[in-house]
């Protein structure tokens, strides 16, 4: 009896041998998988990053209560209508004037920067301080509003120490809750035309009096902030703004107009409406001289006297444009 024992004893021992050899031969492959994972994440393309964060913005129904959610709620009021705000609470309708014109955020960021269709601004928090070429500097996100303050609001700077700027940082906060610090985001377009056809103005005319003249008046002086922005004229921004440059004023038409049709224009017909929109008179920046110190400076900037070049036709668009020298 002793021998039939000990040969079931030695077949489960030699069994047991195989179970674990192979069990260890599976624990390793899954230790040599989980590192070459590990490997990739850590070499994981930023565009790879980019595809697996989701635009998923807060609610401002789950703003919380108290100091910080009464700025939020104020930053969003500010973001929305800006114009609006702040004009109805200057001490003087002259003051109100200077301090913005008729624009506010939700002009080129519509929904006060959450419509994921309209040059979003979820995660913008998440991207700053961050340099910026024009001014040379590595700017934060409170300068970056005040440029947009003085650029494409045409109007002043809030204070370092301006409640209405603490708010609009607070909103852009809550609303880049969740996204990483630096992280690149799929959903900021950039808006801006690689290359941009030789436009022409005449034909750009013709359409924007055919599609365009609804939302933003047949003077370009538009129907509203929030409705129709003006295009042109002392209500809109200055020729020191992004958008006066025809690569940025291209392709934000392109990618964003007409609205709720984002894509739908040729980047010929986008081309054409930005040369007109740009050609008509707008108010000046006043430190040109001051922006691209340290080289770089675009040609395509429609400044006062290329926009004369367009209206007596000596303008060279090809130079502008940068295709020839």
């Amino acid at each position: 009896m002793t021998r039939p024992i000990s040969w079931v004893i030695g077949f489960l021992f030699l069994i047991s041998l195989v179970v674990i050899g192979v069990l260890g031969a599976r624990l390793g492959d899954e230790k040599d998988r989980a590192e070459q994972n590990a490997s990739k994440s850590a070499t994981q393309p930023a565009s790879e990053v980019a595809s697996q964060i989701q635009f998923n913005p807060p609610s401002l129904d789950d703003v919380p209560e108290g100091p910080k959610g009464e700025a939020i709620l104020r930053g969003h009021e500010l973001v929305n209508d800006t114009s609006k705000v702040l004009r109805s609470e200057a001490a003087s309708v002259e003051d109100g004037m200077n301090a913005v014109n008729e624009l506010s955020c939700s002009s080129c960021h519509a929904g006060a920067g959450m419509d994921e269709n309209s040059s979003p601004l979820v995660g913008v928090a998440a991207t700053y301080p961050a340099y910026i070429s024009r001014s040379g500097e590595v700017v934060t996100i409170e300068e970056r509003i005040n440029g947009c303050m003085v650029r494409s609001m045409n109007g002043e700077p809030l204070e370092e120490d301006n409640e209405d700027l603490d708010a609009m940082v607070a909103y852009f906060q809550y609303i880049s809750e969740g996204i990483p610090v630096g992280a690149e985001l799929p959903w900021l377009k950039q808006n801006e035309m690689k290359e941009v056809p030789v436009p022409d103005v005449a034909a750009g005319e013709e359409l924007f009096q055919q599609s365009c003249i609804a939302c933003h008046a047949q003077d370009g002086s538009g129907t509203g902030a929030l409705t129709g922005p003006a295009l042109w004229g002392e209500g809109s921004f200055n020729d020191g703004a992004g958008m006066a440059r025809m690569s940025k004023a291209a392709g934000y038409i392109q990618n964003n107009m007409p609205k709720g049709q984002g894509g739908s224009l040729t980047e010929q017909e986008a081309s054409n409406l930005a040369a007109f929109i740009l050609s008509q008179d707008r108010p000046e920046w006043g430190d040109h001289a001051g922006d691209w110190i340290n080289g770089g400076r675009p040609k395509d900037s429609m400044t006062k006297e290329l926009r004369a070049q367009v209206k007596d036709g000596t303008i060279d668009w090809e130079k502008v444009l940068g295709h020839k020298e």
